[in-house]
């Protein structure tokens, strides 16, 4: 079944869906790391694959808040100017060190850690019905890239 192209876009475009939702959940003045997410969605060793799908976010889906597993801003070319992933964190009151890094014992949120399953599962029920489409070049790296869980011939 892995190999039918469209069901593997259904499964990537779930994903996606969830992965957004859970942005949409992480409390203001928080951040939470690409593996947290990947964890929470099944995929525990597929962050890359959460950052692949952050760099497709859409309006309404924090993006800022999701940081690599140091506490740093490893998406912020995302945002069109070096520093605007950061200045919309401050704005939010969070605090960077003076290694550029963020305190993930302070502001850090894990949905796994801070919602039941009960919660995580109602956050993905509100949303499976309304997909997020996986992109041509979202297929391309999940079908293609050596550590996707989804990479052709698996």
């Amino acid at each position: 079944m892995a190999d039918n192209p469209s069901y593997t876009y259904n499964q990537i475009s779930l994903l996606k869906t969830r992965v957004f939702a859970l942005v949409r959940a992480c409390p203001v003045g928080s951040v939470v790391t690409y593996g947290s997410l990947a964890k929470a969605i099944g995929y525990p060793r597929a962050a890359r694959m959460v950052g692949w799908m952050m760099n497709e976010a859409s309006p309404g889906v924090p993006a800022q808040r999701v940081v690599n597993s140091k506490g740093e801003l490893s998406g912020s070319w995302a945002f069109g100017e070096p520093d605007r992933m950061r200045h919309l964190l401050e704005s939010e009151g969070i605090i960077f060190s003076s290694e550029e890094r963020i305190d993930l014992k302070r502001y850090g949120w894990d949905p796994t850690r801070d919602l039941s399953q009960a919660q995580i599962e109602e956050i993905f029920r509100e949303v499976d019905d309304a997909s997020e489409q996986a992109s041509p070049r979202l297929m391309s790296l999940m079908q293609n890239d050596p550590a996707s869980p989804f990479k052709k011939g698996s």
